[in-house]
């Protein structure tokens, strides 16, 4: 039996990249697991591709800003699974790339409504189902951007800060409940989301992966593992925290 047997997780954008190496971790760690897209075609690859290996799954479309898809979300993993002892949160959007001050208020609403409002009401949906199974875990997916703010990425990298802040404002509260809340913050990890600064074998890319000490990006799966030992029993006295998972780069705000 794995160290997570019993546990259900729910992991928000979890049909690609970052979201699915953890959801296929939780799964081989002993989870039952909820994975979730926008899209219909993406959740069902994923089901299969995970179903293939003997793991204990389930999907649904879920787009993390609107409130009915959050709570549809979580009764489908209620009425399947039986409760909920997990969340990771780890859906996220960028939609522009420049300088601060050419944002759009569109674009900044965007930004902001899914990477950190959607993150905090979604653990708070969450919260009631967690304490009646006598507490839980909560992990927000932040990023090192948000200690290393890019100036072409500007309020992406602010929106990732404030998880930081969320996840120790969070902490008083849900250590009443038994529940803890921690925070990941990845570096530069090799997605479709980040391509854009790592698919190109010119000098730009080579250059950054320069700056990084273990002289690599980062795929998926290292952020994986960290998360399932985070959501663990091992982990049972670790709440507040955030672990970056960013080669060495120095990362302080």
């Amino acid at each position: 039996m794995g160290k997570l047997s019993g546990k259900v997780a729910i992991v928000t954008a979890s049909t690609d990249g970052i979201g699915l190496a953890i959801a296929r971790r939780l799964a081989e760690d002993g989870a039952a697991v909820m994975v979730s897209s926008r899209k219909q075609q993406n959740v069902d690859s994923a089901v299969k591709e995970l179903r293939n290996k003997n793991l204990s799954v389930s999907g649904i479309v879920c787009h993390v800003g609107i409130k009915e898809d959050r709570e549809r979300m979580i009764q489908k993993t209620l009425k399947e699974y039986g409760g909920i002892d997990i969340l990771v949160s780890n859906a996220a959007v960028n939609p522009v790339f420049g300088p601060i001050l050419d944002t759009t208020e569109s674009a900044w609403d965007k930004i902001m409504d899914i990477n950190l409002k959607s993150s905090f009401f979604l653990c708070k949906e969450v919260v009631p189902h967690m304490e009646a199974r006598g507490g839980g875990s909560v992990v927000f997916v932040s990023s090192i951007g948000g200690y290393n703010i890019s100036e072409f990425m500007g309020p992406y990298g602010m929106s990732k800060t404030a998880l930081l802040g969320l996840t120790k404002a969070l902490v008083p509260q849900l250590a009443q409940k038994r529940i803890r809340v921690n925070c990941i913050a990845p570096g530069l990890v090799k997605t479709k989301f980040s391509e854009q600064l790592w698919k190109d074998s010119g000098a730009a890319s080579s250059a950054y992966a320069q700056i990084i000490p273990m002289k690599r990006f980062a795929e998926p799966e290292d952020c994986a593992g960290i998360v399932s030992f985070l959501v663990s029993d091992d982990a049972s006295y670790i709440t507040g925290e955030t672990v970056v998972i960013g080669g060495g780069v120095s990362a302080r705000l």
